[in-house]
């Protein structure tokens, strides 16, 4: 089969021409505090429901990817033990997450100590089906925009990447500020509606993930699901996907 670089996603608002040797999948924050029984978000009472059903066809799109060659990397919202850098007193950032109880004492589902979206513990671990593989890339972010004082634009530079595959949660928070600054980075940004999950507005007539969508598939970016980009990556072999991420 011949070499093929570009393989077609069906999207809105049109198809998407999706590079797969200059692509990457972004796992933004499908971590324990957001998407696992005894994490920030249930114990606050925030149903975990929509991010819960993102996991399945994120897995099938990581599996896909890697198979592929297409590098993925895992956000993780995480503040350092001292929480020095949650912003000042002042900072909307430090006070809404100090609402949500950030830096608390908690204890995990194994018994074991934790503590409310601190790093390297249970709570900023990621969700158990989602384990990043050895050759994957974590990176820990303090804002809602993972470009935000981190390594990912060089990362992203370093890989020649120009695609980006959204995934994770919650769209119309960290996800859409990660794509937003994407964007303005001059990316190209994919999300995959049924790869993310936001459980604010879940109730609504109109949801904020369905408003998230419009605007994203309006200016930022395109939007896609899971299947679709299976359907594209099909229709070249592993091999010839595999060949191509190598060039």
């Amino acid at each position: 089969m011949a070499r093929q670089d570009t393989v077609t996603v069906e999207a809105r608002p049109g198809p998407f021409g999706l590079d797969v040797s200059h692509a990457a999948v972004i796992v933004v924050d499908m971590q324990n505090d957001f998407g696992s029984p005894g994490g920030m978000f249930a114990r606050a009472g925030i149903d975990i429901a929509p991010i819960r059903a993102a996991v399945g066809p994120t897995i099938r799109v990581v599996d896909a990817a890697r198979e592929a060659g297409i590098p993925i990397v895992y956000l993780k919202m995480g503040f350092l033990p001292d929480l020095s850098d949650l912003g000042p007193d002042h900072a909307t950032n430090r006070q809404r997450h100090q609402f949500m109880g950030v830096g608390e004492p908690v204890v995990a589902p194994d018994g074991t100590p934790s503590r409310v979206l601190v790093r390297d513990t249970w709570n900023t671990d990621i969700v158990d089906e989602l384990t990043p593989a050895p050759k994957d890339h974590v990176i820990y972010k303090h804002r809602f925009s993972g470009f935000f004082q981190t390594d990912l634009e060089g990362l992203l530079r370093s890989q020649a990447v120009r695609d980006i595959i959204f995934t994770g949660c919650t769209t119309s928070i960290c996800v859409e500020s990660t794509l937003r600054d994407a964007m303005f980075r001059d990316f190209r940004c994919l999300l995959l509606e049924d790869c993310t999950g936001e459980p604010i507005g879940a109730a609504a007539d109109r949801t904020n993930h369905e408003a998230s969508l419009l605007s994203i598939e309006t200016l930022f970016g395109w939007v896609a699901t899971s299947t679709a980009l299976l359907h594209g990556l099909g229709a070249a072999s592993p091999a010839d996907l595999r060949h191509t991420a190598a060039v």
